[in-house]
C-alpha cells in the first residue's frame, strides 16, 4: 500500500480536496463531490495535463514581449521542453490574438496562441 496523496481538484469551483492512495495496482479515491473529480484524481496520478502561459519575444523595441499559451493542454513532463523550444522564438510580424506562433510545440498536439492584439496597436 502506497501512502495517500492529498489533491485539489481544479475542474469546477467546488474546489474538493481529494485523497489518493494506491492498494493492490488500484487506486483509491475519496474526498471527491462528483465524478469529475475522480476522473480529475486518476488523471492527475498516472497523466497529468496543464495549461500553459507564458511570453515569447519580439523584434519591436515598444513591445519586447508577447504574451501567449498553449490552445489546450499539455502533458506536465513536457512543460520544460516547452519553455525551452519558445524561448528560441522571436516573434518577427505584426499578429493578433488568436493567431499561432508555433504549431504542434514540442510535439504535443497543441499550438501556441498569441493572447493579445497588442501588436497590432
Amino acid at each position: 500500500m502506497k501512502p495517500k496523496s492529498a489533491i485539489t481538484c481544479i475542474t469546477c469551483p467546488a474546489g474538493c480536496r481529494i485523497a489518493v492512495e494506491t492498494v493492490n495496482g488500484e487506486f483509491i479515491i475519496s474526498g471527491n463531490k462528483c465524478q469529475k473529480g475522480a476522473l480529475f484524481a486518476k488523471t492527475e496520478m498516472t497523466s497529468p495535463f496543464r495549461s500553459l502561459t507564458t511570453t515569447v519575444r519580439t523584434i519591436f523595441p515598444d513591445v519586447p514581449v508577447l504574451p501567449v499559451r498553449t490552445n489546450g493542454e499539455v502533458p506536465k513532463e513536457k512543460i520544460t521542453d516547452i519553455i525551452r523550444e519558445l524561448s528560441g522564438v522571436i516573434i518577427t510580424e505584426k499578429i493578433s490574438i488568436g493567431e499561432t506562433v508555433v504549431s504542434d510545440v514540442s510535439g504535443t498536439g497543441c499550438d501556441i496562441i498569441a493572447t493579445s492584439n497588442i501588436l497590432k496597436s
